[in-house]
């Protein structure tokens, strides 16, 4: 099965390519340093690294409580982190500068994959979330680098895809050293996937375990004394094509009764960035874009998050956060960075790929979850109308966010555990 999957691979080789060229007319990140999708680096690699593999911004961003343990634990240690999408290459660059190594994730060529570990002659490799790639997972086991599966998670329609190749994904999954699961739904469906029950290990999410710098929070101070302190400001984060619209209707409505509120809209992807500010436009919002003018005018109805790695800093300035790409069925983003501010948290009815996280904080009614743009409307009125309402909801979230820390310690010890048994 995995050779007939390989051969497919290489059939795909002209597609791929042709791929990133496409995609790189919108983001030339895509076509930047494409040589190390097979493999091929031109600067120097450190040897004996632990490699954290980071698929795009979300994952590269749960890596921070790994970075921090190893840092501690681990100081003389060097780190390579590899994404697959620029945006995470940026983010990676953002939170760390030169004090780890980027690369970008191989594709699951065997040739390509050969060549990397040759270069890095990882000590460890450290997957974020849910990357399961044949190839990659048999080369490591053939050559006796562990390889264990933090923070991870598994959906029940993913889990029902990888159903349909369970004999080429069996194997892939029984290469783990081991899984850290989020939870014991996904921890289930590791195991009926094929992964040995001894294998994985339920351990919670690590984004609980986010250290807010009191930087960020200073930050965040001065960005709102700039936009004005009287006014109502809520964050639109990570939003998708098909949402800005809808939020910008929602927000045509907040300001009939709060003319002077602001809205923070922040796409997801940056190639969108031009395009959002012409739809704000068109819409004929007075708007702000970050990148052009980082101090807000206080007449201003938009203010454009167009620039990469604020998106903390947008949370810390807000009274209300709306986390998107769940009013379009994406499947959600993260709702602990809001939360562990202390904000009240809104999202749309689609959040397949946080349904443990969001199912935990509507029990501790730490969130609200509204069916459509107008419920939203609904809500968000009702929020900047009780100040009392929004500090009930925002501690709410507080406090789950602090009574579900501590899988860092469970992910550190089978980190610790890995490298001993592979030296």
């Amino acid at each position: 099965m995995r050779l007939l999957y390989t051969l497919l691979l290489y059939l795909l080789i002209p597609f791929v390519l042709l791929r990133l060229w496409w995609r790189g007319r919108r983001n030339p990140g895509y076509r930047q340093r494409a040589a190390e999708r097979f493999g091929i680096y031109q600067r120097p690699v450190p040897e004996g690294c632990i490699w954290i593999h980071a698929v795009s911004v979300g994952e590269s961003q749960a890596t921070q409580p790994l970075m921090r343990w190893m840092s501690e634990n681990l100081p003389d240690v060097p780190v390579v982190i590899s994404t697959t999408t620029p945006t995470g290459a940026d983010r990676v660059t953002q939170m760390y500068g030169d004090t780890v190594t980027h690369i970008y994730f191989p594709y699951d060529l065997p040739f390509a994959i050969r060549r990397a570990l040759r270069a890095f002659q990882p000590r460890l490799i450290v997957v974020m979330e849910t990357e399961i790639w044949p190839n990659f997972m048999h080369l490591c086991k053939k050559r006796g680098t562990p390889v264990v599966l933090a923070n991870a998670r598994l959906s029940e329609p993913s889990a029902k895809g990888y159903q349909r190749v369970r004999a080429l994904i069996a194997p892939a999954i029984r290469s783990f050293a081991a899984i850290a699961a989020q939870n014991s739904q996904d921890a289930g469906r590791f195991v009926t996937l094929g992964a040995d029950r001894q294998q994985v290990h339920t351990c919670g999410s690590v984004k609980f375990d986010v250290r807010i710098p009191a930087s960020i929070r200073e930050h965040g101070e001065l960005l709102r004394t700039s936009w004005g302190t009287g006014r109502h400001v809520w964050v639109a984060a990570s939003t998708h094509p098909g949402e800005d619209e809808l939020l910008l209707d929602v927000h045509r409505k907040i300001l009939a009764k709060y003319p002077d509120a602001l809205l923070v809209l922040t796409p997801r992807h940056p190639e969108r960035f031009d395009d959002v500010a012409a739809l704000v436009d068109r819409q004929g919002f007075s708007y702000c874009r970050r990148s052009e003018n980082p101090v807000c005018r206080q007449q201003s109805q938009v203010y454009l998050g167009d620039t990469m790695g604020e998106l903390t800093v947008f949370f810390a300035a807000a009274d209300v956060a709306f986390v998107a790409g769940s009013l379009m069925p994406v499947g959600g983003h993260n709702v602990l960075e809001p939360a562990s501010l202390g904000l009240p948290v809104i999202v749309g009815p689609h959040m397949k790929n946080f349904l443990g996280i969001t199912q935990l904080m509507l029990d501790a009614g730490a969130l609200v979850q509204v069916a459509d743009s107008s419920e939203l409307a609904r809500v968000l009125l009702e929020l900047f109308d009780s100040a009392e309402r929004r500090t009930v909801i925002g501690q709410a979230g507080l406090d789950v966010v602090e009574r579900n820390q501590g899988a860092l310690d469970c992910v550190a010890q089978l980190l610790q555990q890995s490298l001993k048994e592979s030296s």
